[in-house]
């Protein structure tokens, strides 16, 4: 059986950090390597997904004063967030960020981690068609997540199962609704959504495990 999206994950706030840190390959090196890649001059940031923030442990550290929109379904994930970072300037947003109003050239750059790989591709290039118009010219989108490394044995094979599994799961499910599981691409086909959603340039910066770290630029 599926599961609610908000719900899953409003189940799992108290537990999520010590699963993202010790048990997902690849993250805890990806958290930190993410921070790096953001350009030095950026006062303001766009976080989809953002969940209890771990990724802000890592950026808040480079920039401190940093302005950081968080959007994100659970709101028992954004109260951790919240705790986290009293003092620091947040605005979360409880929404559903496919429907959230991003503005146009607003950000200096959009990140998301661990996030986009519950969605099929034909959703996933509409955001981030509206994720590059609310960036500023030069600004960079950062995506953090779950792909299929393309030297994988059958990875197109694999992309392709999960995604009619997705639809056959799908199917009758209200429009609106978002459930949770896992559609992986593979990194070429990720690359692929990228260059049709106007990004001049995006390549993959990093990699551990299955968790890997695609920089766009506008």
């Amino acid at each position: 059986m599926l599961e609610e999206m908000s719900d899953f994950f409003a189940a799992r706030a108290d537990t999520y950090d010590r699963h993202m840190l010790e048990e997902v390959g690849g993250c805890r090196e990806c958290y930190e390597k993410l921070s790096e890649l953001l350009p030095q001059n950026i006062n303001n940031i766009l976080d989809l997904g953002c969940g209890t923030g771990l990724e802000l442990e890592w950026i808040f550290k480079r920039f401190p004063d940093i302005s950081v929109t968080g959007i994100d379904l659970a709101k028992a994930m954004l109260d951790k967030l919240q705790e986290k970072f009293p003092s620091k300037d947040i605005r979360l947003i409880n929404a559903d960020y496919f429907a959230a109003d991003f503005g146009i050239n607003r950000f200096d750059a959009v990140i998301s981690f661990q996030t986009m790989h519950h969605f099929p591709r034909d959703q996933k290039i509409k955001l981030y068609k509206k994720i590059h118009s609310c960036l500023k010219k030069g600004g960079v989108y950062i995506e953090c997540d779950y792909m299929i490394p393309d030297e994988t044995e059958n990875a197109q094979q694999i992309e392709e199962y999960f995604s009619a599994e997705y639809k056959r799961l799908y199917a009758g499910k209200p429009e609106g609704k978002y459930f949770h599981y896992d559609i992986p691409c593979t990194v070429s086909n990720q690359l692929e959504m990228f260059a049709q959603s106007g990004f001049c340039e995006s390549k993959k910066e990093y990699s551990a495990e299955n968790t890997v770290i695609i920089k766009n630029v506008k």
